[in-house]
């Protein structure tokens, strides 16, 4: 048996995405960041933006933009996903007509999903999605959804809980606006982030409501866009203190440092295939390596290390690529 099927004993495994989502919104920033994909390979995903992106009164020509850069060749690994505008504004069916329904359909990765209220909206702009997105011949689209209300933290673990949901994203910056002053301005930038427990609340709930379901939880944006160490700090508390697994870029010199970051270290890697090398040859029962015991819940942890590795670019030591074997159906759904 595939050490997947042992160690989840045919549930379905977390889902892994991309460690840095980093959004585009002007014409010139989304074929600069599509170029930069290109060279550095589907490490990283892109999610061009019409709700910030688009000028006023030039939605819908912003909307076309969005579908023909989906449909170019330049989309070469097709992690290329668009948000769209929210479900209470004007263009949003328009939107989710052209691009979910478009051209490019077919290469889009996902539909972000921003400013819900609740589960019922989700639910709601999923089935219109789906209608469209059908006709373009694509089943049950990803969607990612931006949690930056109270309606949508309420309601984030069964948000989390739709199939369709891949991931919750945190909205910091509308999040803390949303308390009316209630919440200082400086909670929206590091150390508050981190600090303010009205937004430290919000954060570990949500990474809590994700991880229940499986689903990848995304950090929020570093405003800092001249010092790429201030988002690579970030990136480090969200993962070690929060459980985040993905964070938003919105520089270009943002993306290294966070997939750096959220990256196993070498010596994570080389343990994982140290244990997980041994479990296998006794098929899977318990081990004792360098003093300590290990058995298959420890053995799910590093299994999900050496997935993160392989996902991130990195070449994984000859055992563990041989646990790999055959090679997943679908990347992000690791079998």
């Amino acid at each position: 048996m595939h050490p997947s099927e042992v160690l989840f004993q045919g549930n379905r495994q977390p889902l892994l995405l991309p460690a840095c989502d980093h959004y585009a919104g002007s014409e010139k920033l989304m074929r600069k960041s599509i170029v930069l994909q290109q060279e550095l390979g589907p490490v990283f995903d892109i999610t061009l933006d019409c709700e910030d992106g688009a000028s006023a009164g030039n939605e819908e020509a912003h909307a076309h933009l969005v579908a023909e850069l989906l449909a170019s060749g330049d989309n070469r690994h097709h992690r290329i996903g668009a948000r769209i505008h929210d479900v209470h504004s004007p263009h949003f069916a328009r939107d989710v007509e052209i691009i979910a329904g478009g051209a490019g359909a077919e290469a889009l990765a996902y539909i972000a999903l921003p400013k819900v209220n609740s589960v019922a909206e989700v639910i709601e702009a999923i089935a219109f999605i789906n209608g469209h997105a059908g006709k373009a011949g694509r089943s049950d689209l990803p969607v990612h959804v931006l949690v930056e209300t109270h309606g949508a933290l309420r309601d984030a673990y069964d948000i989390a809980a739709l199939p369709q949901v891949q991931c919750l994203s945190f909205g910091i910056m509308d999040f803390v606006s949303s308390h009316y002053g209630a919440i200082p301005g400086a909670a929206m930038r590091t150390p508050g982030q981190f600090t303010h427990p009205l937004v430290v609340r919000a954060k570990l709930e949500m990474a809590a409501a994700c991880h229940a379901h499986g689903k990848v939880p995304s950090h929020n944006v570093t405003t800092e866009i001249k010092d790429p160490a201030v988002a690579a700090n970030d990136a480090q508390r969200a993962a070690a203190e929060f459980g985040y697994t993905r964070m938003w870029s919105i520089h270009p010199g943002q993306i290294k440092p966070i997939v750096k970051t959220f990256t196993p270290r070498l010596s994570e890697v080389n343990e994982a295939a140290a244990i997980l090398h041994e479990a296998a040859s006794v098929q899977w029962g318990p081990i004792s390596q360098n003093g300590r015991l290990h058995d298959r819940a420890s053995y799910r942890y590093y299994w999900t290390i050496l997935q993160r590795a392989r996902f991130a670019g990195l070449t994984l030591p000859e055992s563990a690529a041989a646990l790999m074997l055959p090679t997943p159906v679908h990347p992000l759904e690791p079998n």
